[in-house]
């Protein structure tokens, strides 16, 4: 990737040495000094969980809410070494679409739960709130106008489990905890070890992944650990797009010519995890990661003539501009934790940052003709998080109940920055680099705030039958006030086989800094009077004067309410099925606006403001909505002979959303025939989505050997326009992914496997209103399962 020289990064050289290196220490570590106690064996620590409750040893059986746990072996049943798109295969209530020509997001892709905004669910990583990423979705793509976690700067190489609470957990966990929690828990101790190289490509030889990671564990002293995980992998594009036969005049005519699919990308990661023992009281602990991510995405074909003149002499051909993007993840926690006067505490302090910086390539500033750059810097984004945590929870004898009654309470201090900085002046003069206009000064800066909460938990087994608990949080924000949550569960037991639970919440997220700050102004393309067309379309912080112009208003917090009941049936340790129904509403829901096609007073009134453009967006509380649906999940696993296991897994989610309120129009925008929300804004946060996913996997084990196999059915969505007429609903998608591996000896493992068996795609983009742009993007971004097709892969792996 090329860098500018006003771009200041470090070289990737040494990161990527390091990472190396920490891998050659992982595989030359001999196992003689690994004389440390056991890890649990494999299934042990599914029934233990830390998410959503302050009560010691709390089973998942035990839970009112629901809780998914997916162990390291099945994080590492499939051909992905992406953590969201892993997620996406193994749990039926998450959908990871894979975005491509959307800017920054083919970079950094969002996953939502529940079919609600990728920021409305809270990820966690041992405990600790993750950072939101830098990026914000704002091109058409799922997730439009959010800016989440980045789960793919985690990689699996580090993870020892992860807990989905698919429950509302604000009162536990303050902002974004709507939709759930994902959290993410690292491997630990000295013991242990493993070296894995993965291979793959898929069926048309394109989107070759090459891979090397690996983790383990040293002994600090007696007393102590630390574990070193690491990653790095080459991963080439894809490309389904379709020839060009748009202009028989073009010197490229039938090719080619536009890179439609997964983008280039070489992640590069290191993780620590570490604890030492003080004295019996107390312990320290620490734990962080350093990673860089460098990208390569295509943005829109650029053809050679702009009617009949020469768009540009350096590309008499025309040109396809690269969007080159170096994403740096950094994260540090520490902490002291210990057990005075029957308390147990925990004090933490967690930094951590995202950073995005773009460069353009291939490209030019048409305003600038000839002597136009053809690389162009065109700024970065950065989001930055400071929080200090203290927890106390203890146990407490209560006559009438069967249990203790625990009793937690807590105070947090959490502080956030978010910055832009300006690119170079030659990616954003005039009209700005083609496929992405830099930030300008005026664009660039830095926003801050803060806010202090304390909150309280208690948790109690009544009876033997009944157990429940309450939760209660206040939070303050610097920026927009305060606001209190609470949560009530219960589970009942009729027999032990079956019992029934519920939960009642109310929750919150806070508007992020991205939404009420992030403001570009850039080329997007807009399909008008069925000619997509390149249009100057200005991204506005709400309280600009240009946004203020538009009818903006500051931005409040999103109010939600959680519902859920469910039903537990466990017969025998190896038969578990969970139906859980759920309802969420939530009030003020932000959103992106419409891109606001400008008439000619309006355009004269920004251009009045220093901002000549040709359309105008900006984040808004748009609608209430509901949302209503059932996770099911049944497991059984057959003991055969020899210690031979078949394990079951049947899953399916049902998701549906509405709008119960939109908020009314501005009146600026009214009186110039504009809608602020228009119907595919609405559409694509309520149909966009399969409205269900079904999967049965089977896990065979027999022996040495190993097989594996999911079959997923991913429902109907349908990707909206303002246009009923160019709606398009995609039938329901199967898809067959198989895998098997053998054990060669105490040490090694060999694995390989085919994702997607069938080769199947989902259907092409209808050609009605140019939505396919004549047939050079043949495939919806939308899709679940992406339109990669057929992919083979294979692993070597070596542990100790």
């Amino acid at each position: 990737m090329s860098s500018s020289t006003a771009r200041s990064q470090l070289p990737a050289l040494p990161v990527k040495t390091v990472i190396a290196a920490s891998l050659v220490a992982c595989f030359s570590l001999p196992m003689q000094a690994q004389a440390q106690q056991e890890l649990p064996a494999e299934g042990e620590l599914q029934s233990v969980v830390v998410t959503g409750t302050f009560a010691k040893n709390r089973r998942t059986i035990d839970s009112e809410s629901p809780i998914d746990i997916l162990t390291s072996r099945d994080l590492q049943s499939t051909g992905s070494a992406e953590l969201a798109t892993v997620l996406a295969r193994l749990l039926p209530s998450l959908n990871f679409a894979r975005a491509t020509g959307a800017d920054a997001s083919d970079a950094v892709r969002p996953a939502q739960l529940r079919g609600l905004s990728p920021d409305q669910t809270l990820v966690l990583v041992n405990g600790k709130r993750r950072y939101t990423s830098a990026v914000v979705n704002v091109n058409g793509s799922l997730g439009r106008g959010s800016a989440p976690v980045d789960l793919n700067a985690i990689p699996l190489a580090a993870i020892d489990h992860v807990e989905v609470l698919r429950d509302g957990a604000a009162a536990q966990y303050g902002s974004d905890a709507i939709a759930g929690v994902i959290n993410i828990i690292l491997k630990k101790g000295a013991a242990g070890g493993d070296v894995e190289v993965g291979y793959g490509q898929t069926q048309e030889r394109d989107g070759k992944q090459k891979s090397i990671k690996g983790s383990a564990g040293f002994a600090l002293g007696d007393d102590g650990w630390v574990r070193v995980s690491a990653e790095v992998a080459e991963r080439d594009p894809t490309n389904r797009a379709g020839a060009d036969f748009r202009n028989p005049a073009e010197p490229r005519y039938g090719k080619v010519n536009q890179r439609y699919g997964d983008p280039e990308s070489k992640p590069a990661t290191i993780f620590l995890n570490s604890e030492y023992r003080i004295n019996d009281n107390i312990d320290w602990y620490a734990f962080g990661n350093y990673g860089k991510r460098d990208t390569s995405a295509a943005a829109t074909w650029r053809t050679a003539y702009n009617g009949t003149a020469l768009r540009t002499p350096l590309f008499p051909e025309g040109f396809l501009p690269l969007q080159n993007s170096t994403l740096t993840d950094q994260s540090i926690v520490t902490g002291l934790r210990g057990e005075a006067a029957g308390w147990r505490w925990d004090a933490s302090l967690n930094y951590g940052s995202n950073k995005f910086e773009l460069d353009l390539d291939n490209t030019v500033n048409q305003s600038l003709g000839a002597n136009s750059p053809t690389h162009f810097y065109a700024g970065s984004l950065k989001n930055e998080q400071t929080v200090f945590n203290l927890d106390a929870a203890r146990e407490f004898p209560v006559s009438y109940f069967t249990g203790p009654l625990t009793v937690a309470v807590g105070a947090e201090a959490r502080h956030e920055k978010y910055s832009i900085g300006a690119g170079d002046e030659a990616s954003y003069t005039g009209g700005g680099s083609q496929g992405f206009a830099g930030f300008r000064p005026a664009n660039a800066g830095s926003h801050s705030r803060h806010n202090e909460s304390i909150y309280v938990n208690l948790e109690a087994e009544a009876t033997k039958k009944l157990s429940g608990g309450v939760a209660l949080r206040h939070e303050r924000y610097s920026d927009f006030g305060s606001t209190t949550s609470a949560k009530g569960s219960a589970r009942y037991a009729f027999t032990d086989a079956l019992s029934l639970r519920g939960t009642v919440s109310s929750g919150f997220r806070a508007p992020s800094l991205a939404q009420q700050y992030y403001t570009i102004t850039t080329t997007n393309f807009q399909v008008v009077n069925g000619v997509n067309t390149p249009i100057e379309t200005g991204t506005f912080a709400v309280n600009t004067p240009q946004a203020r112009a538009l009818g903006a208003q500051d931005l409040k917090p999103e109010k939600a309410r959680n519902y859920s009941l469910g039903l537990q049936f466990q017969p025998n340790r190896n038969f578990t099925t969970t139906v859980d129904a759920y309802r969420i509403d939530i009030d003020n829901r932000i959103l992106f606006s419409a891109n606001l096609v400008l008439n000619n007073a309006l355009k004269s009134v920004l251009a009045a403001q220093g901002t000549p453009v040709g359309s105008g967006r900006y984040f808004t509380n748009a609608v209430d909505t509901r949302t209503e649906g059932v996770d099911i999940v049944s497991t059984y696993r057959i003991d055969l002979q020899d210690k031979d296991r078949l394990d079951l897994t049947v899953a399916y989610n049902h998701n549906k959303s509405k709008v119960q309120k939109i908020a009314d129009n501005p009146a600026i925008l009214t009186a110039n025939n504009l809608k602020l929300i228009d119907r595919q804004s609405i559409d694509r946060i309520t149909v966009a989505s399969p409205k269900d996913k079904f999967s049965l996997a089977a896990d065979y084990g027999f022996g040495i050997w190993n097989a594996h196999g999911v079959v997923t059915r991913y429902g109907s969505f349908t990707v909206p326009q303002n246009d009923v007429k160019l709606d398009q609903t995609y039938d329901p998608q199967w898809v067959l992914d198989v895998s098997g591996s053998v054990k060669l000896g105490k040490n090694w493992r060999l694995v390989a496997g085919i994702d997607n068996v069938t080769n199947r795609y989902p259907a092409q983009v209808t050609s009605a209103g140019n939505l396919n742009v004549n047939g050079t993007q043949p495939y919806s971004i939308f899709a679940p399962n992406g339109f990669n097709g057929r992919y083979y892969y294979a692993k070597a792996g070596y542990s100790w």
